[in-house]
């Protein structure tokens, strides 16, 4: 899919970022100037005092107790989607990073027939709830990428945006998601636990800061007719990949 197809290169120059946009099936280049980080939107992540394995459930004490934010605003910021407005909430561990997702649904559109253990490529061509996470905030153009679908296939990445090509399907952090559709309520939920090792994290404490954005794809047809909602929007974005953009998720207790 077309949104998918730019790589974004990062150079900094005398505090400035100069951003490098090329397609991938022409190799065409157009620069825009940007700096670091673009966005202040933030989400509390809550110190769990357990760890547990994602099911689904949105029920457990440490989701009861966490801090959630909801968007429904297309990538670029200049529509609305309610119909498909998204929650997510984030808790934390020593060893592990959760996220929950409650994903409103007009339709469903998913790969039918496959095994949901075996890591899918191309996710992102169908329903998908995707957390994209740089816990080493300095490093502006690395970062990690987690997709889940409504039937609970997967895909995890690690990109760099100073390689090309930027990202790497041979990674695996490991990560384990569970999903629930909810048909009357026409909802679906996904729950991810990612270990913090997998993408080389050493300790967890509260105060740090970390890099996030959060994003839905919904819908059939091709891009032209699909729907993708940001977290924090990236204004005339053709691409979810602008990690200057990203928001922070901030560890606390």
């Amino acid at each position: 899919m077309a949104i998918w197809k730019i790589g974004v290169l990062t150079i900094t120059v005398a505090g400035a970022a100069f951003t490098l946009f090329h397609s991938s099936d022409r190799g065409q280049v157009a620069t825009v100037v940007q700096r670091s980080y673009a966005s202040n939107m933030q989400l509390q992540a809550k110190r769990s005092s357990v760890d547990f394995l994602p099911d689904g459930d949105s029920s457990k004490p440490s989701w009861k107790h966490s801090e959630s934010l909801e968007f429904d605003t297309e990538v670029s910021g200049e529509s609305h989607f309610p119909e498909i407005s998204t929650r997510v909430a984030s808790v934390w561990t020593e060893t592990h990073i959760y996220f929950l997702f409650w994903c409103r649904y007009d339709s469903l559109n998913v790969y039918q027939g496959e095994d949901p253990k075996v890591e899918r490529w191309q996710l992102w061509d169908r329903d998908v709830a995707e957390v994209f996470l740089n816990p080493q905030p300095e490093r502006v153009s690395h970062y990690y990428e987690f997709e889940v679908a409504p039937n609970n296939q997967w895909i995890d990445l690690e990109i760099d945006k100073d390689k090309n090509p930027f990202n790497d399907a041979s990674w695996n952090s490991s990560f384990e998601h569970s999903t629930r559709i909810e048909a009357k309520n026409h909802l679906w939920i996904a729950e991810m636990r990612i270990p913090v090792s997998s993408m080389s994290v050493s300790a967890m404490h509260p105060g740090a800061e970390w890099r996030v954005n959060f994003f839905r794809a919904s819908g059939k047809g091709g891009d032209d007719r699909r729907k993708f909602l940001a977290w924090s929007i990236i204004p005339k974005g053709k691409t979810f990949h602008v990690p200057t953009r990203f928001g922070i998720l901030r560890l606390v207790n």
